[in-house]
């Protein structure tokens, strides 16, 4: 596996010292789990929480997480929560989001929350990236190349939209924990797109989804493989200046076609690597980010799949590149000059192991994957998002459920 150095020599300190403020992760899940790691392994006192208790936080051996409540629902207990946490640790702690959850809630609450923490003056462009219909609606002021996008609030706008889109095409969630509120068994439960083939097939994912919010988004895809796919990562200042980067290019993702990487590897990207800058840059924007982008082999144009404010599991990748993200933000947030760095040359295939493997039988079934392609995606040296030897509980869970996602999806019968 590669190692995640940083790149800096003596420009940028690698360890924290003893009277540097302690950290809190918003978010349990895979990315803060991280996020405590690269924080602790650099000497930094770290906590975490998250209203859900089944996060892998909860278990982890680099520290258990905090259970608080839920803030969309609790809102002013979750706001006496992170008050209380802020005072049980002795300073002003730096406060580093891993979930858009948690990205809403500290925009919600930002004038309290910077009372008691070392917060992101970009939390209200955060806030805006962290829901679609916002998002959405920033990168077209901002001109950034997208696939044509439409606001849905009635079933009167679907059956006319249903008649002009392409097929196929996509409806999304303003966002994605709406569709979390479906039961177990639902077709539209806790993902984060519907793949409409039809106008009827379309008409019908809607309908179900208004039972839980009527407002969605419609998007046409963008054509060409899912080697077309870009991970853009980067790391602004408090004046918006950027002091770390890297570029992905994904080999496969779950689902096909539409999901987040299960692996990638480094590319050199320049195009995309402009319009990702520019954009953040036009906008103010501070503190980590992830831009998934994909070149449209329509018009051979890059195009904006969705901007990601926080810690991501693309993310994870970044330092196996030499561009540690999560270090770089806290060093900004408790006002340490940083000295911008950018990733160091090398190859590396970066994991997402537990999709991974419904990815591998996904592909084989679809003739997207041969012996050859799985042999270059497997290339070594080898990075694992969720496979770590001092958290062997969760490596070994990840094993297994890696290894059943591949038997049922190899022998799930064709449609």
């Amino acid at each position: 596996m590669p190692q995640a150095e940083d790149t800096s020599g003596v420009a940028n300190v690698s360890t924290a010292r003893p009277d540097w403020p302690p950290a809190v992760i918003a978010g349990a899940f895979q990315t803060g789990v991280l996020g405590v790691r690269t924080l602790k392994r650099r000497g930094v006192r770290v906590a975490s929480f998250d209203a859900n208790p089944h996060q892998p936080g909860f278990r982890s051996a680099h520290g258990k997480a905090l259970r608080c409540p839920n803030p969309d629902g609790e809102s002013d207990e979750w706001l006496q929560f992170m008050i209380d946490l802020a005072r049980s640790m002795g300073a002003r702690p730096a406060l580093i989001l891993s979930s858009d959850q948690f990205v809403t809630a500290v925009a919600n609450h930002a004038d309290r929350l910077a009372q008691h923490y070392l917060l992101s003056p970009g939390w209200r462009v955060q806030g805006l990236l962290a829901d679609k219909q916002s998002q959405y609606d920033l990168a077209s002021r901002q001109g950034m190349p997208m696939p044509r996008t439409e606001e849905i609030h009635t079933a009167a706008e679907i059956v006319r939209f249903s008649r002009e889109v392409q097929y196929p095409c996509l409806l999304k969630p303003t966002h994605f924990r709406q569709w979390q509120k479906f039961p177990a068994g639902h077709p539209l439960a806790s993902q984060k797109v519907a793949v409409a083939n039809d106008r009827d097939q379309l008409i019908d994912y809607y309908r179900q989804a208004a039972t839980v919010n009527p407002h969605a988004i419609l998007q046409e895809i963008i054509t060409g493989p899912d080697t077309n796919k870009r991970v853009y990562l980067a790391c602004y200042d408090a004046n918006s200046r950027r002091i770390g980067h890297a570029m992905f290019r994904e080999l496969r993702c779950d689902p096909l076609g539409f999901g987040p990487a299960t692996i990638s590897h480094p590319v050199t990207d320049p195009d995309t690597d402009r319009v990702c800058d520019e954009f953040l840059r036009r906008i103010g924007y501070v503190g980590i980010c992830e831009i998934e982008m994909k070149w449209d082999d329509r018009d051979g144009r890059v195009k904006l799949i969705e901007a990601n404010p926080r810690l991501s599991g693309g993310g994870d990748a970044a330092p196996y590149a030499g561009v540690d993200l999560c270090w770089l933000h806290y060093l900004d947030l408790i006002g340490q000059c940083v000295t911008p760095i950018s990733p160091r040359t090398g190859d590396f295939r970066h994991i997402v192991l537990r999709p991974e493997g419904r990815a591998l039988a996904a592909y084989w079934r679809a003739g997207l994957l041969t012996w050859r392609d799985l042999r270059f995606s497997w290339k070594r040296p080898l990075a694992f998002y969720d496979l770590d030897p001092q958290d062997w509980r969760y490596s070994l869970e990840t094993l297994c459920i890696a290894g059943k996602s591949f038997i049922v999806e190899a022998l799930r019968k064709r449609p």
